[in-house]
Formats: C-alpha cells, structure tokens, sequence
C-alpha cells in the first residue's frame, strides 16, 4: 500500500509537471514557448535519469549480487557510454555538419543506412518500454497473475497520459523532478547498507577473487560495446541535438560521473547482498532478510522512478523517430502521441509474449549496435567514405551475432561451446562482439573510398 501511494503521488506531480505543448518544436524538440532549448542541468538530470533505467538497477545489483565487485563495474562501466555518445554527437553537428544521426548515415550510406539504423532504433525503444514495464510488473505480483498485469497496465497508461501531453518537453520537465527523487532514494539505501552491522569495504572489495570470473569478461565487453551502444540509443541521441556546443559537451560530461555513482550505489547494494546469500537464495530474498521492509520499500521506490523516468523519454523518442526522422506523418504533436501509444501497444506484446531475461535485452541490443563501431571509426572520427557493401555486410553480421546470442542463451542452439570451448553466455558474448567488430572494420578498410567528405553532401 505504501508503495501503491508513492507512485500515485509520483505520477501526480508528474502530471502537474507536464505541459499541453502544443507546437511541433515543444513536442519534438523539448522547447519552451519562447523558443528557448533546455537549460545545461535538465539536460544533465535527464540525462542521467533515463539511463539509469528500472532494469539498469535491477542488473547493477543482480551482477553485483553474483558476480562480486567486478560485476558492478562491468555494468558501471556502460555508462562510459556518456563520453563516447557525446563525442560522436560533437563530431556529427560541429564538424560534419548534420542535424541528426539519421542525417549523417543518409549522407555517407543512403536509405541503406537510414533504413537499418531505425530499425534497429525501433527495436530498442519496444525493447525499453517492455522491460521497465517487466520490473514494475514484478514488484505487484508474480508473472501472470492479475496484481502483476493490472499494475503492468496501469503504470504504462499513467506514464503514457503525461507522456502525450508535451512530449519531449514534458519528458524534460519530469525527467528534473524524478532525478532528485531518485538520488534521495539512492542515498538514503546508500546510507542503510554503509551503517549495517555486517558491511565491510574490504569484503566488498575482495568480493571477486577470481580472474576468470564472468563479471570480468563482462566488463571486457562493455569496454567494446560504449563505442557503439550509444549511437543506438535515440533517447540519449536525442538529448544531444537540443542545445549549443558548448551546453551539450558539458552535459555528457557531467553525465557520466553521477550516473556512474548511481549505478554503483545500487551495484554496492547486491554485492553486499551476495556475500550472505544462502545457497539457491535469490537478491529479494537475502536482501529482504538482511534490511527488512523499510528498506525494501526504497528498493522498489528506486525502480519506479527509474522506470517512469524512462517510459516517458522512450515514448518521446518513440514520436520523434517515428514523425521527424521517419517521416512517416507530418510534424505535428497529435501525430507523435499516436506514435507514442502504438509503440506502448508492441512494448506491451512484448512483455506478455517474450523473453524474461533482463540483461539479454540488454546484450543482444548492444551486440546488434556493433555495425556502428566501425561508423564511428571510419567515418564519423576518422571522416572518410566507405562503400554500402562494407557498411551492409558489418550490419548483417551484426545482426546474425546478436541472434546467436539470444538462440545460445534461450538454449535453441549450442554452437559455441563446440567451436570455441567456452559456456559461459558472457564468453560467448565477447566472442561474438569482437568477431563483429574485426569483420566490420576488416570490410570498413577494405571499402574505403577516396572521396573527400563534404557536409551535407549525399554519397552517389
């Protein structure tokens, strides 16, 4: 009941928070009625907010519960992300010239770029919506039972209201408030581990011994995979195209180290967790023994507010990929709130027909992002042109890399462990990520044209 109270206040003043926007560059763009952008820190606590998503937490602590201190960093260590999404939105508007991502891949690759870039850009925004919406479901009642569908359904249509009303600005606007909202919950669960009786900074810090223990093959994959993953991320690509240079560097910047904390709060959480764990128990459990209710309560506060958090700024993206980068309906706000309702719909038939597993949404997204690791390479860093084939066959290897993992960790099929010798799903996972990365920049070096590169201009 406590919880069910804290949410209706929290959806309440989200929607107090919210305007009824009315003009394209308010529901797209995040303006303000005087045409102003938004300002360095709500950019900044947007930022952060949105990518410390419900399953972001939930992960953090998960790693960290079974894999130690390394665990929390593998996953810390996405949000590293901020510094390579900001350089290459730096390197996109100011010095190639483009006013989007879709503008940059239309200009080097043609529809091929465009079309295979929002698809996968699609993909990941259901892949948003269904997840968060799987951890608040959670918190209600287990899987399929009428507590976990109603609250399922009536977060996403809360979320949804508020969402439509002014979009990207409305998004913004709420995105301030629930930050701090969920920093104080942060530092308050922060503050009940640190006092426990049973927590040590050196048993935390000694808590992965082991070398060859999967949380460091993990972190070894986020080092390869912030190349790429933020380049695919429309919610975080779209915070970068709003204002001047100089706002939007300093945004990233900052960015990067609170979410880090953050993240690591709730990562510090389950390595503690995992440390009295009795054999077989899972996170809720031991953590539930070890803090009682109260502070359980924070806990599932926490993943609320990262989830409403990044519900309304997936929906805004959702409107803007689907009206302005799409093309699909005219730039008005009605057209993007039914963008925003369609893309809530497959969300939703995500969640009730597909797969439970957290963190495989979030490597077979990562894994399918790694066609732009040699983009970024070649041709946003290093500026130069390289031929379709090249870009289309590093897509489709991508692509087959990311159905591999996804079919190897659903148990469909078991071709890695023969060719390779490994198990484990994170060693075949750095596998498949290196794999896509040396065939993309091996095709990418191979198809590089000697055309000089002009902005604004579109590849024959």
């Amino acid at each position: 009941m406590n919880l069910i109270l804290f949410i209706g206040v929290l959806v309440l003043i989200s929607f107090l928070l919210s305007p009824r926007t009315r003009s394209a560059d308010g529901f797209f763009k995040g303006f303000s009625d005087n045409g102003a952008p938004p300002s360095l820190w709500t950019l900044i606590l947007s930022q952060v907010t949105t990518w410390i998503f419900a399953r972001s937490l939930m992960n953090a602590a998960i790693l960290g519960y079974y894999y130690g201190v390394v665990g929390a960093l593998a996953y810390a260590a996405y949000y590293l992300s901020f510094l390579t999404g900001g350089m290459i939105i730096d390197r996109i508007r100011f010095e190639h010239g483009c006013t989007s991502i879709q503008d940059f891949l239309r200009n080097h690759f043609g529809r091929l770029g465009t079309g295979t870039y929002n698809i996968v850009v699609a993909v990941r925004l259901l892949s948003e919506v269904f997840a968060n919406l799987l951890v608040i479901g959670v918190l209600f009642g287990t899987a399929g039972s009428n507590a976990y569908t109603l609250g399922v359904i009536g977060i996403a249509l809360l979320t949804l209201g508020y969402s439509m009303l002014g979009g990207l600005r409305a998004s913004l606007r709420t995105d301030v408030f629930q930050t701090v909202v969920l920093f104080a919950v942060l530092l308050l669960l922060l503050l009940q581990t640190l006092t426990g009786a049973e927590f040590s900074f050196a048993a935390v810090l000694g808590s992965s011994p082991d070398p060859t223990s999967p949380g460091w093959v993990l972190l070894a994959v986020a080092m390869l995979q912030i190349w790429s993953y933020p380049m695919h991320d429309p919610v975080m690509m779209d915070r970068g195209f709003l204002a001047d240079r100089a706002t939007t560097r300093r945004s990233f910047l900052h960015a990067t180290w609170i979410s880090i904390i953050g993240i690591l709060i709730f990562g510090l959480l389950g390595v503690h967790a995992g440390l009295f764990k009795a054999e077989g128990e899972a996170l809720v459990a031991t953590l539930t023994r070890l803090f009682g209710e109260p502070t359980m309560l924070l806990f599932n506060a926490a993943l609320v507010v990262s989830a409403l958090s990044t519900l309304d700024s997936t929906f805004s993206s959702a409107s803007k990929l689907a009206v302005v980068d799409m093309r699909l309906a005219a730039q008005h706000p009605n057209n993007g709130r039914i963008a925003m309702a369609l893309f809530l719909i497959g969300g939703l038939l995500f969640l009730f027909l597909g797969s439970e597993d957290l963190f495989a949404a979030v490597a077979v997204s990562g894994t399918a992002s790694m066609f732009l690791a040699p983009v970024v390479f070649f041709c946003i860093l290093g500026k130069r042109r390289v031929a379709r084939w090249a870009y289309a066959l590093t897509f489709c290897c991508a692509m087959v890399a990311g159905a591999v993992y996804m079919l190897e960790a659903g148990g469909v099929i078991a071709l890695m462990e023969p060719l390779f010798g490994v198990s484990h799903k994170y060693a075949k996972l750095l596998i498949l990520c290196v794999g896509v990365l040396a065939v993309g920049s091996t095709a990418f070096a191979l198809g590089l044209r000697s055309v000089e590169l002009r902005p604004g201009e579109e590849m024959a």
